[in-house]
């Protein structure tokens, strides 16, 4: 997750931020810090000091902004599952205005920025993938929503000319059979700390969608 210039380190001494925007700044900081620790110590091992520690803000603040280190961890966790959503997204949205119309190339294509957006991001990888699983059941029922937010993506690279993989409860189901497949090896590859792995799952992934949706 990248910072913007308004969510850097606040500037030692006088500045014109608002109160907002200090906020928002602390915020966005902690939330990074949290993701960062997670990534490193685990969940169970991650601390309220030691997210402030790495965020470079007080205890006060992290309490007035989150109500406890779980909180703090579910809304890094939104964060980081918004990121990879819009990115899926804005990339489906691409395809569209090029004219793609090929579903199984939507596919491939949008497969390919998953994994490497994955690849690429190690630390979001670990969290969003492996941690979420350590930090309880509300954690947990987050993963779930961004499967199913996944699903909603996968069978759109489907709907429209072709329609394998509509809104019918057979053609979702074959959306759900893909991103079960994908979730599962990521999350495999992800926590055995096997980066390269990710990218060599593109072609037996998109071999096991192609037999779905010719099936659907």
């Amino acid at each position: 997750m990248t910072a913007s210039e308004a969510n850097r380190a606040l500037p030692r001494g006088p500045h014109q931020l608002s109160r907002e925007q200090v906020a928002r700044s602390q915020r966005q900081r902690l939330l990074e810090a949290t993701t960062d620790v997670v990534a490193e110590r685990g969940y169970v091992k991650t601390t309220v000091a030691h997210i402030i520690a790495r965020a470079g803000v007080s205890r006060a603040t992290f309490y007035e902004l989150f109500a406890d280190r779980e909180a703090c961890f579910h809304a890094a966790y939104r964060a980081n599952a918004e990121l990879v959503a819009e990115v899926l997204a804005a990339e489906l949205e691409r395809m569209r205005t090029s004219g793609e119309r090929d579903p199984l190339a939507r596919l491939d294509r949008l497969l390919h920025v998953y994994l490497r957006s994955l690849h690429d991001a190690p630390t979001l990888a670990r969290v969003f993938l492996v941690e979420v699983y350590a930090a309880g059941p509300a954690a947990i029922d987050q993963r779930r929503e961004s499967l199913e937010q996944f699903v909603d993506i996968v069978a759109e690279t489907h709907r429209g000319e072709t329609g394998l993989l509509g809104t019918e409860p057979d053609q979702r189901f074959a959306a759900q059979v893909i991103v079960g497949a994908v979730s599962s090896l990521v999350t495999n590859a992800v926590g055995a700390g096997d980066a390269d792995l990710l990218l060599e799952l593109h072609e037996p992934l998109m071999r096991l969608a192609r037999e779905i949706t010719r099936k659907s």
